[in-house]
């Protein structure tokens, strides 16, 4: 088997050999070649001691999270080039390819020598398969992300989990709380970006779930009898984020919208299972998991809001589309429609005609507000609160309070934003209230 490698592939390749030293491209690139895809990094593994690919390449990183590496750049390409560490001498390559964490990722290529696979990758790759190259429970308890690491492969390149790797990722997950926030989320970041990312029940089944998000895994726990649902609160959440655009704020919000319905289940005397208040519940927890996630504060504080709003009727009417909009600003008002479209395609599909007809409806009003810049939230008024304070209202409750009531007025009829009307009104409204 022989790729085309890039010019400064092969350039990093002889610049090692011409020094004495074996060197490969490896891990995910070879995969990405054999899948004849572009590849979006490059790995490289070689014999050469550390302080000699220093000196071979004066353009070299270190970046001390990923041990035994060092980045170099040739032609503006970066190259993370492994080297021997912790490794015995003997059989070294082989060695180094065993430290990656999946036999796909395990192959290793020159264009003298041609395909090197001592953990058969390529029949894995053919097969479509996730194996760890090392299935002990010392390689989990070594680094546990790689557990979730299976699962993001997954979910990325469509292939399954293979059920030795399966079994030991059940029977190690509690070890996953020994990974950090970060590398979690990072995971989950790309899990939800994938184009598989319902493998989130897989996590389930395979018990990682239960120590990355406790409240999502109670979730497939807990069912929904009422006529418009068909799945239990779990499934309803994973097909909804199965629905979700590619967008981390839908995605994320369709993730957790339905989390706080195991707290806020009741049954009512004719049997039908209600979650009142189960969107406050799940901001609650949402705001919890992010925290614990250390999730950057504006794509939390977006997310919140969707989720806030998820289950809130918005009807065709440019009152209460522009109310929402108030609330939401133009950007999530649109993912707010999306996220609710997801969550209704994981309904019961008797419903769905209806939802997504009512749903376009509201679409085509908010359309046809920002085409023709009506004004929908404060700032877009022809007064503001200075203007009022000049006519005696107090800084507060009252300025806020009779803005609102004057942002009312221009939802149901855009040609009253004008100064003269506003500032007519509020005194209206001044001297009703003296």
């Amino acid at each position: 088997m022989q790729f085309d490698l890039t010019s400064a592939a092969e350039a990093v390749l002889n610049r090692l050999e011409n020094a004495g030293f074996a060197a490969y491209i490896a891990g995910g690139t070879v995969r990405e070649l054999i899948m004849k895809e572009l590849p979006v990094s490059y790995v490289v593994v070689t014999d050469a001691p550390r302080e000699r690919i220093k000196q071979l390449f004066r353009k070299s990183i270190e970046d001390y999270n990923k041990k035994g590496c060092i980045t170099v750049i040739e032609n503006k390409t970066a190259f993370d080039i492994f080297y021997p560490c912790e490794i015995s001498a003997d059989n070294v390559i082989d060695g180094m390819l065993g430290k990656f964490d999946f036999t796909i990722n395990s192959a290793a290529y020159n264009p003298g020598t041609g395909l090197y696979d001592p953990f058969s990758g390529v029949r894995d790759i053919e097969q479509n398969i996730i194996r760890f190259t090392d299935p002990s429970q010392g390689m989990i308890a070594e680094k546990p992300i790689r557990m979730l690491r299976a699962v993001r492969y997954s979910a990325q390149l469509g292939f399954d989990i293979e059920p030795e790797t399966a079994h030991i990722i059940k029977k190690c997950s509690m070890l996953i709380k020994r990974a950090t926030s970060g590398r979690v989320r990072e995971e989950l970041d790309k899990i939800l970006m994938s184009e598989n990312p319902g493998v989130f029940g897989g996590m389930h089944e395979l018990g990682l779930l239960r120590y990355i998000l406790p409240e999502l895994d109670a979730c497939f726990y807990v069912p929904q009898k009422n006529k418009y649902h068909i799945y239990n609160v779990g499934e309803h959440i994973v097909n909804a984020v199965i629905n979700a655009p590619n967008d981390p704020v839908v995605r994320w919000s369709a993730l957790l919208h339905d989390i706080g319905k195991p707290e806020c289940k009741s049954i009512d005397a004719n049997g039908t299972i209600h979650f009142y208040g189960h969107h406050r519940e799940s901001v609650r927890l949402a705001s919890e998991i992010m925290r614990r996630l250390k999730t950057d504060a504006q794509l939390a504080g977006d997310i919140l809001i969707l989720i806030e709003n998820h289950d809130v009727r918005i009807d065709a009417t440019p009152l209460s589309v522009k109310r929402m909009m108030s609330r939401t600003g133009a950007e999530l008002f649109e993912k707010l429609l999306e996220l609710q479209e997801a969550d209704n395609r994981a309904k019961n599909p008797r419903y769905l005609p209806d939802k997504l007809n009512k749903l376009n409806d509201v679409r085509k009003i908010y359309q046809k507000v920002i085409a023709e810049r009506h004004p929908y939230k404060i700032n877009d008024l022809a007064v503001n609160g200075r203007d009022l304070n000049k006519l005696g209202f107090r800084p507060g409750h009252e300025i806020g309070d009779t803005l609102q009531s004057l942002l009312e007025e221009v939802f149901i009829d855009p040609a009253l934003n004008t100064r003269e009307y506003l500032i007519m009104r509020a005194k209206q409204s001044r001297k009703r209230k003296s």
